[in-house]
């Protein structure tokens, strides 16, 4: 996913903890499981149904097929859906044909929250340990596919329960994977990724959109995943990752979210915070000790496959946005 972990960040002020005599009804809400189970087995059905359709890569049926199935999920759910359709550039200048699938829950609530996740699929395993393989098509199973299948179950269990007294927006961004790739002599100044959420963040699907905060799902399916703090999540949203990582904590899902600070990661959430305005953190693999990749052995390889999906780790970030959801 994108530049790899910096090996030095930004350094963050630390903040003091408040005393428990000054805790918020927010917080006592907060340190209690909440009652709506998180289904690991309907996330991973998500996740494979999405690979089925074969790796989303841009301009390709693979990838229109996969997007139209996505926004009927989300209608399926009771979602308003919106598809915001643009041609972005790619880093070699090829016109991509993107779409950024929007689905809102309650979109008249003034209150809301942004979830969001790419959909589409790298084109080359540019990091695959055999150079034969550099220019196949990733089948984003964890790369992709998997912060949209936990944004479908959400979903779906809003739909369900109908309880949550505030809106959110799931967003599926489009042309985020197209990066300058390592074989090619191209320079990379960043930019050329996450270029659906740059389009969306300069072009929000209501003018006025705005929310309190926003959570990005980025590799979140992965054997033996684990998510340190992100770098810039930190810098433009601290609240919400302390907020996050003390609901993964009561959720029972602590192991998981380790109360340590990995590298600054370019990703969608950058633009969100940057351009639109919005406070957005960043839940994204990070495997100091993988010699491959900070991101994980299947990074960018032909195995980022349903071979290496694990439903324990679905269930772990899935668990831990319903528990901030509902103690908000």
């Amino acid at each position: 996913m994108k530049i790899p972990y910096l090996a030095a960040f930004l350094s963050v002020a630390l903040f003091a903890a408040c005393s428990n005599a000054r805790k918020t009804a927010a917080d006592e809400a907060l340190s209690r499981p909440v009652n709506i189970s998180f289904s690991a087995d309907s996330a991973f059905l998500f996740c494979q149904q999405q690979c089925d359709f074969g790796p989303r890569v841009m301009n390709s049926e693979a990838h229109d097929r996969c997007g139209r199935w996505i926004a009927e999920k989300f209608r399926s759910y009771g979602m308003t859906v919106t598809e915001q359709k643009a041609t972005l550039k790619g880093y070699d200048g090829t016109p991509l044909q993107a779409t950024n699938i929007i689905a809102s829950y309650k979109p008249d609530a003034a209150a809301r929250i942004l979830l969001c996740a790419h959909w589409d699929s790298r084109p080359w395993a540019d990091n695959d340990p055999d150079e034969a393989n550099h220019r196949k098509p990733v089948m984003a199973a964890n790369d992709g596919a998997s912060g949209v299948a936990v944004m479908l179950e959400v979903a779906r269990l809003l739909h369900q329960t109908d309880s949550l007294q505030l809106g959110v927006d799931f967003i599926c961004f489009d042309a985020e994977d197209w990066g300058v790739p390592q074989w090619s002599e191209a320079e990379d100044p960043g930019d050329t990724w996450a270029l659906g959420a740059q389009y969306w963040a300069a072009h929000k699907h209501e003018p006025n959109y705005n929310a309190r905060y926003g959570i990005l799902l980025d590799m979140v399916g992965g054997e033996a995943a684990r998510f340190y703090r992100e770098g810039f999540s930190k810098q433009y949203a601290n609240r919400i990752v302390n907020r996050v990582w003390a609901a993964a904590e009561v959720a029972g899902y602590g192991s998981y979210f380790p109360q340590r600070d990995g590298g600054g990661v370019t990703d969608d959430h950058v633009p969100v915070n940057e351009v639109a305005g919005i406070p957005c953190i960043d839940i994204i693999a990070y495997y100091p000790d993988c010699e491959q990749s900070s991101f994980g052995p299947t990074w960018h390889t032909v195995d980022d496959t349903m071979q290496h999906i694990d439903r324990n780790t679905l269930k772990a970030v899935g668990q831990t946005l319903l528990q901030v959801l509902f103690t908000e």
